[in-house]
């Protein structure tokens, strides 16, 4: 798939979605712990007289020392640019800067969207919400393959600017922060953009920065989102890690505002998706949901006609006679999105010894697989009881994936009936420790 063609299913609304989503601070990110960037200012180059005399080279001149007092700058081609530096330590009027700079990653970062030596121009953003971007080409050629071949392979163009529509300005920035600075630096409104980006020009490291921050992120609330955005990208890691929430937490994920954004090839993933933990009436609300938003999207009459055109094959990965009853006839019945001879094959289908043939899956999603751990190895002792004779007040179990706990059970007194209270409860519940790590043990503590 063409990157341009990839960035027009990218649309700003999932985006704004996804950042609405993000609740994990970002503060374990080795990539985000790295030394305050340099902040450089967006305004254009200012030209001043320099505080000390310096030697222009001109063509078909000689070299002269120039005094700054002596005829202003502005005449001179070309003209003399200073330093766009806002740290109040940089002396941005010293033409001796590099000697501040002690290392070559303080040199190559003052450099970072800065006029000076420039020699090329890119022109960022879609029409009327363009931002101008100066940097180097060499800079640029070092860090990726594809910005070598546009300067300097066999079908190099020499041109000094160059547009580029399809990517926000805030990504591309981050793309040369990276460049130039070594960091990476990450927001939740543009990391998409930035992986974007990353992805077109060919730098790897940056795109494996932003799935690390999207896998940190997840939740089920973007989960169906991610999923969308990992599939245009071609990221099977983030898409099973989407995948595994979307199976543990299918009725949050189908409920999430982000669930109507995805594209319909993920609509159809997750409709068809044999281990969904969730009722089936729950998965018929979300299809509609998201056939409504689709038939605004086009500008569409959100009636039951449109909703079906827009669903499509999709409408038949639904598992209706996996409703009960009472859900079908309150729900999809009602709906208008079923032709009537649907409507009745499916209620024959409840109700007749002798059932008619359905276009829908009749067989119910087997959800996950749950595995119960025991506390106590055997409850054959004095009279069937359990008992607990002071040993560890814990259970231990390993694990060869990632795992969900979904849920723990609590046993009453032996000696007869007992209140408890609930608060206790949901203390008991906040208070589980769970330290996991991949292929090793997975010790849970009840405290």
């Amino acid at each position: 798939m063409a990157m341009s063609n990839l960035y027009s299913k990218i649309s700003t609304k999932p985006m704004k979605r996804f950042q609405e989503n993000v609740t994990v601070k970002q503060t374990n990110n080795p990539w985000l712990n790295a030394e305050s960037p340099i902040t450089v200012s967006d305004s254009p180059p200012i030209i001043s007289p320099l505080s000390s005399s310096i030697v222009l080279q001109r063509e078909g001149t000689i070299n002269q020392p120039l005094s700054a007092p002596a005829s202003p700058l502005s005449s001179l081609s070309p003209p003399i640019t200073q330093l766009n530096l806002s740290s109040p330590e940089d002396c941005t009027q010293d033409p001796n800067w590099q000697a501040t700079k002690s290392t070559v990653r303080e040199r190559n970062a003052a450099m970072f969207n800065n006029h000076l030596m420039a020699d090329i121009i890119f022109i960022v953003g879609s029409p009327g919400h363009t931002q101008t971007i100066p940097a180097h080409k060499y800079v640029l050629a070092t860090g990726s393959s594809v910005f070598y071949a546009m300067f300097y392979g066999g079908l190099a163009e020499n041109k000094r600017d160059i547009e580029v529509p399809d990517v926000e300005p805030a990504a591309f920035l981050a793309l040369l922060r990276y460049m130039y600075c070594d960091e990476v630096q990450l927001e939740a409104d543009t990391v998409i953009a930035t992986l974007y980006v990353a992805k077109k020009y060919m730098v790897p490291h940056l795109a494996r920065a932003c799935v690390n921050y999207l896998e940190i992120s997840l939740t089920a609330k973007n989960a169906c989102l991610l999923l969308s955005q990992s599939r245009l990208f071609e990221e099977p890691d983030l898409m099973q890690r989407c995948w595994e929430v979307i199976d543990a937490q299918a009725k949050m994920a189908l409920r999430s505002d982000g669930f109507v954004d995805i594209d319909i090839h993920t609509l159809e993933s997750v409709l068809s998706r044999e281990t969904l933990k969730c009722q089936e009436i729950h998965i018929w609300d979300a299809a509609l949901r998201w056939a409504t938003a689709e038939c605004i999207r086009q500008e569409l009459e959100p009636s039951a006609s449109n909703q079906r055109r827009l669903l499509g094959s999709a409408l038949y990965l639904i598992r209706l006679p996996a409703m009960n009853l009472e859900e079908f006839a309150n729900s999809a019945a009602q709906t208008g999105i079923l032709t009537q001879q649907e409507t009745i094959d499916v209620f024959l289908h409840f109700t007749a010894s002798n059932k008619p043939q359905l276009c829908f899956p009749i067989k119910p999603r087997q959800g996950l697989k749950t595995q119960v751990c025991h506390r106590f190895q055997s409850c054959a002792y004095r009279s069937n009881q359990w008992r607990y004779r002071g040993r560890c007040d814990s259970i231990q179990f390993s694990v060869d994936k990632r795992i969900f706990v979904v849920g723990f059970g609590l046993y009453g007194s032996s000696s007869g009936a007992a209140d408890y209270n609930m608060v206790q409860v949901v203390h008991f519940m906040c208070t589980l420790k769970i330290q996991f790590k991949s292929n090793q043990n997975a010790f849970i503590q009840l405290v």
